[in-house]
């Protein structure tokens, strides 16, 4: 019996003992570290600054280089070139590589029937080209519709799986694989 009271007691002890909080060496767990002084910051300055192009020291001539200034297209629609050749809806089915503004994203074409002609989806494109649903061939040209049917753009093929042309807004756009 007296085994079984001993057992007992170091299971007590045990499980009151795991209970218990302790600190480590007297230590607060709970205190703060103390605040790092600030890094030594230089003197500021007040004054104008020079106009562009009118730099200080040994680089100003080189200051600022002029903004580059971009094109902006106001035609109309390119008219496919006369010795362009003839197109067939085949060729132009699969993922296609469009330019448009500066950008480019991917143009899928395919030949179930939609308005304005056959199915078009773009991914990842902007302005005009974000709107291209539909696509058909008239002649020597590829036409680029919107889900209304209304023209986005006319291309003509200009290399092996590359066409080039405009928007219905005279901005130049490019298909290619």
């Amino acid at each position: 019996m007296k085994m079984q009271t001993l057992l007992i007691a170091a299971a007590v002890a045990a499980v009151l003992g795991g209970c218990q909080r302790t600190s480590f060496g007297g230590m607060n767990t709970q205190q703060q570290p103390a605040p790092l002084m600030p890094a030594p910051v230089g003197g500021v300055q007040s004054g104008q600054l020079p106009p562009p192009g009118m730099g200080t020291g040994a680089n100003s001539a080189t200051a600022f280089p002029e903004a580059p200034t971009t094109p902006t297209e106001t035609t109309a629609p390119q008219v496919a070139s006369a010795n362009a050749p003839e197109l067939t809806r085949e060729a132009l089915i699969g993922r296609w590589s469009a330019g448009t503004g500066g950008t480019t994203c991917d143009v899928f074409l395919s030949l179930t029937k939609w308005t304005g002609g056959y199915r078009a989806a773009s991914r990842g494109c902007v302005g005009n080209a974000a709107a291209i649903s539909a696509w058909d061939v008239q002649g020597k040209q590829v036409i680029l519709a919107d889900s209304s049917g209304n023209q986005v753009a006319r291309l003509y093929q200009s290399a092996n799986e590359r066409y080039d042309g405009s928007t219905a807004t005279g901005q130049p756009i490019s298909l290619s694989r």
